[in-house]
């Protein structure tokens, strides 16, 4: 029997490492707030969109520092496996294709300021068959939870698309809720995104200017003794790591996150 073409990549994708594996064609993805994709490949047809399952102990860690190196581990495997199966498809099917962005570089003009990606992810997983979103705004994987980082390409080969997910994964227990400590969740429906950057990436260009206020204003001694504050230090290694998040709170309380 002869392979198809969604076979081949589902097989490429997986033994680079990804979890799990799904296709959308365009119509099927639908972000309220990213661009129309063909403005990134203008003959754009479908999606290939990739799930790696988190590391459950890095995740759950009291060091912050060990959830966020596998963070870090999980985005990079995500970003050079988007490149590589980009890459496989134009070579293989010569096909255009185009990569989507996991982290930076972000859109940082107005309105979106670096809070718009130019591909939501979590809409291309859901639009591929990989998930529903639940009451926290992430999507739930049925096997994974909300573990799961999302990785995609952009493509012109008109992929046979996977069946959306009609299971309802989240249980709507309200402990995402309830232990957020940001209150970003609060509104049904939305995150409030600036709540939660200022908890769950305290060394990110928010606490960066709030520091250097604080710096510009102070005493010759008060700035040296700045300098040796561990949260200079912090800031410091922030641009060498890109996301620095600090709070998993809302994926570790997640029931489906924890069926494993």
């Amino acid at each position: 029997m002869d392979v198809t073409i969604e076979e081949e990549i589902r097989k490429y994708g997986c033994e680079l490492g990804a979890d799990a594996l799904g296709f959308a064609s365009l119509e099927s993805y639908r972000s309220p707030k990213s661009p129309n994709l063909n403005t990134i490949l203008p003959n754009a047809r479908s999606l290939i969109v990739f799930g790696y399952r988190e590391i459950d102990g890095a995740l759950e860690s009291a060091n912050a520092r060990i959830s966020m190196a596998s963070r870090v581990a999980v985005m990079d495997l995500a970003k050079k496996n988007n490149y590589l199966v980009a890459k496989f498809v134009e070579d293989r099917f010569k096909a255009p294709s185009a990569f989507v962005l996991t982290s930076f570089p972000l859109d940082m003009s107005p309105p979106g300021t670096g809070l718009v990606g130019d591909i939501s992810l979590r809409h291309a997983a859901v639009a591929a068959g990989l998930g529903v979103f639940g009451r926290h705004n992430l999507v739930i994987h049925p096997e994974f939870g909300t573990r799961v980082i999302y990785g995609a390409v952009l493509t012109e080969l008109a992929l046979k698309p996977d069946p959306p997910l009609a299971e309802e994964l989240c249980n709507q227990c309200g402990l995402c809720v309830e232990s957020c400590p940001a209150k970003a969740l609060e509104e049904e429906g939305k995150t409030d995104q600036m709540k939660c950057l200022r908890v769950s990436q305290p060394f990110g260009i928010g606490g960066l200017i709030g520091y250097l206020r604080k710096f510009i204003g102070a005493t010759p001694e008060e700035q040296k003794s700045a300098l040796r504050d561990p949260l200079f230090l912090s800031l410091y290694q922030a641009p060498f790591m890109g996301f620095q998040y600090n709070c998993y709170q809302c994926e570790t309380v997640c029931p489906a996150g924890r069926k494993r």
